[in-house]
C-alpha cells in the first residue's frame, strides 16, 4: 500500500466552546475503510465531511468516545442522513456505530425523542449500534482496534489503538488527559493523538487543570516518556488561532523530540 492511500482527516480541532472552528472530530481514511470518530455538536459535520470532499454514502464505520455534547450531538445528524439515504435506496451496506453503553443509550435516546419514525425505524436493522467494552478488540475493514476505557473523571469515554495497514499504530486519547493504567495501549504508539486545552503559558487564562484537560507542553511530555514518533494536538481554544500552529509546536518541542503536529479544520496528514 502506498503511504498517500492512508491519511487522517482533522475534520474539527477545536474544545468544546469553540466559534471560530469546529469542535475536534476526524476520520481515518484507508483504502478499505473510511472510519469516522466523533461528529462534533450539530450538523456543521455535514458542512465539513463536503468540504472535505468526503461522501456520507461511503461512511460505514462510527466511533464515538464519549455523550458530551461536542461529540455526540454531530452523530445524530450523520444517524439521520444516512438513514434518509437508506430509505431512498441510495446508501449501500450498513453504518455500524461502535461505543460504549452511555454512547448508544443516549444516541438512542436522542434518535427515538427527537427524529421522525421513518428514521427511528431504520435503527438496529440497517444502521447498527454496537457496544464496545474496556479492553474488546474489534476488525473494522482493514483496520485492527483494541478500545480501552480513558478513566475520565468527569464522564465514560473510551479511547482507542488502531493498528493500520502498512503496521503503524495510531493512538487516540479522546479529549482528556492520559492515565497511567492505559501505558500497555500508548506506549512506543507511531501517532498519538492528545487533547491540549490551551498553551502552558496561558493555563492562568483558560484554566485547563480545573476542566480536566492539559496542556500543549503536558502532551509533549507525554509523548517523549511514551515514546511515540509522532504527537498531533487537538481539541483547543480557537482565541489563538493565527498563532496556534506555531506556537503550539514550538512549546510541544520543549519537551518532545519526535514530530508535532498542531492541525486546522480540513488538514489532511499522511499516516
Amino acid at each position: 500500500m502506498k503511504t498517500a492511500e492512508m491519511e487522517l482527516v482533522m475534520l474539527g480541532t477545536g474544545n468544546a466552546g469553540v466559534t471560530k472552528c469546529y469542535n475536534t472530530c476526524f476520520v481515518v481514511k484507508t483504502r478499505e475503510t473510511v472510519l469516522l470518530v466523533d461528529a462534533g455538536g450539530g450538523n456543521g459535520i455535514l458542512n465539513q465531511l463536503e468540504k472535505a470532499d468526503i461522501a456520507i454514502g461511503d461512511i460505514h464505520e462510527m466511533f464515538v468516545t464519549h455523550a458530551h455534547t461536542d461529540h455526540i450531538l454531530g452523530a445524530i445528524w450523520m444517524i439521520r442522513m444516512v438513514a434518509q439515504k437508506i430509505l431512498k435506496g441510495q446508501y449501500t451496506g450498513g453504518f455500524r456505530i461502535y461505543g460504549h453503553d452511555k454512547v448508544l443509550q443516549v444516541l438512542d435516546w436522542i434518535c427515538r425523542m427527537t427524529l421522525p419514525a421513518k428514521i427511528v425505524s431504520v435503527l438496529n436493522k440497517d444502521i447498527e449500534f454496537c457496544e464496545v467494552r474496556d479492553g474488546d478488540k474489534l476488525q473494522i475493514g482493514d483496520l485492527y482496534l483494541q478500545c480501552f476505557d480513558i478513566a475520565s473523571t468527569k464522564e465514560k469515554q473510551y479511547g482507542f489503538r488502531a493498528l493500520l495497514p502498512n503496521g503503524r499504530v495510531l493512538v487516540c486519547l479522546g479529549d482528556e488527559p492520559y492515565n497511567e493504567r492505559n501505558r500497555s495501549y500508548v506506549e512506543g504508539a507511531d501517532w498519538l493523538l492528545s487533547e491540549a486545552f490551551c498553551l502552558y503559558k496561558d493555563r492562568d487564562i483558560f484554566k485547563p487543570y480545573e476542566k480536566h484537560h492539559s496542556t500543549a507542553l503536558d502532551a509533549g511530555r507525554l509523548a517523549q516518556e511514551l515514546n511515540v514518533k509522532n504527537l498531533l494536538l487537538y481539541h483547543t481554544e480557537d482565541r489563538t488561532l493565527d498563532t496556534r500552529k506555531k506556537q503550539y509546536m514550538e512549546e510541544a518541542t520543549r519537551e518532545f523530540s519526535g514530530t508535532v503536529y498542531v492541525p486546522d479544520d480540513l488538514d489532511r496528514i499522511i499516516l
